[in-house]
């Protein structure tokens, strides 16, 4: 195998290296006085675009699709909503001395945030699965994940022992919800415009993800965020987002499979019940948790994202080779 193709093995995304890159300017160049200022400007309009462009590409259909299909997608949304939270509620009460608290805020907040949209669907599609159903389930895990979400990471890191207000729920929704919802009632309009430029609206999702990250993480290492993280430690954070990510896949494996499920909606629910979406967590971060501990907070969901990544796409791949010899 060449060089290049096992570096498209290991690094299925190339928004991962993206994500990389950003993190190493905000570490070296980081945004401050009225350039930090700007950048967060920028970041929240960002953001305001990336929810209005997802409402408008949400096909009303694809919600109601759930609703046919409604023992699997329930496995999907318990995964995503239900497991996912007390898995790490258990490990942050378990284990609360291996990491700083933020750390574990991260983690919870990771836990209760929806899944993924793209991957999901481009995994089940690698895979063989229940395209159809990866559509469905992810889009309702993200329309739920705006209402769902904030409320359920204010449960969670109250009982860890951090305060979410209620003002910071209400700012979440106007951030997202409300031009989610915009973009949603617009698309009779320009649903036809917005699925012709597909390719430049990814580019604008991704982009306003990199400048959240860079916002927030140029804020983080000013209040000397990798001094706080050392190698140790960032050792453990990598080690409970494999162990988490390695419980959610045999979670959703042996669901699909006890509960009697077709192999097409077994991989459906392997790779729709196990991401969680950096999309929606950057943005809603920034409003929950804004302050010095923002950074720390980001990198959990940054570490499970890549690691989601990687280890979705080398399952997928056997999935549709061993489809190839059935």
């Amino acid at each position: 195998m060449t060089p290049p193709a096992i570096l498209r093995r290991l690094i299925p995304d190339p928004f991962i290296l993206a994500l990389l890159v950003t993190l190493l300017v905000a570490t070296l160049l980081p945004a401050r006085g009225q350039a930090a200022v700007m950048v967060g400007w920028l970041s929240t309009a960002a953001v305001l675009l990336l929810f209005f462009f997802h409402g408008a590409k949400l096909a009303r259909e694809t919600v109601f699709a759930a609703l046919l299909h409604w023992r699997l997608h329930a496995v999907i949304l318990g995964s995503t909503f239900v497991m996912f939270p007390l898995l790490a509620m258990a490990v942050s009460r378990a284990f609360p001395a291996l990491m700083p608290q933020p750390l574990w805020i991260g983690i919870l907040f990771l836990a209760a945030l929806p899944s993924t949209v793209q991957s999901s669907i481009a995994f089940v599609s690698m895979a063989r699965g229940n395209v159809p159903a990866a559509i469905a389930s992810a889009s309702a895990s993200q329309l739920l994940g705006v209402l769902v979400t904030p409320p359920l990471i204010s449960l969670m890191a109250g009982a860890h022992g951090a305060q979410v207000s209620l003002s910071q729920i209400g700012s979440v929704m106007m951030l997202i919800l409300a031009p989610f919802v915009a973009g949603h009632l617009l698309r009779p309009w320009i649903g036809g415009w917005v699925q012709r430029h597909k390719p430049a609206i990814a580019i604008t999702d991704r982009a306003a993800i990199l400048i959240a990250v860079y916002s927030a993480f140029s804020a983080a290492v000013i209040e000397g965020v990798w001094s706080r993280v050392p190698p140790a430690t960032f050792g453990v954070l990598v080690a409970i987002c494999g162990a988490m990510l390695a419980f959610a896949l045999i979670f959703t494996h042996l669901a699909g499979r006890l509960l009697g499920f077709s192999r097409e909606d077994e991989i459906t629910i392997l790779f729709c019940g196990t991401k969680k979406s950096l999309v929606q967590g950057v943005p809603m971060a920034r409003v929950l948790f804004a302050g010095p501990d923002l950074g720390l907070i980001l990198l959990p969901i940054m570490v499970f994202h890549q690691m989601q990544l990687m280890v979705c796409a080398w399952i997928a791949r056997r999935y549709g080779e061993r489809k190839d010899d059935v």
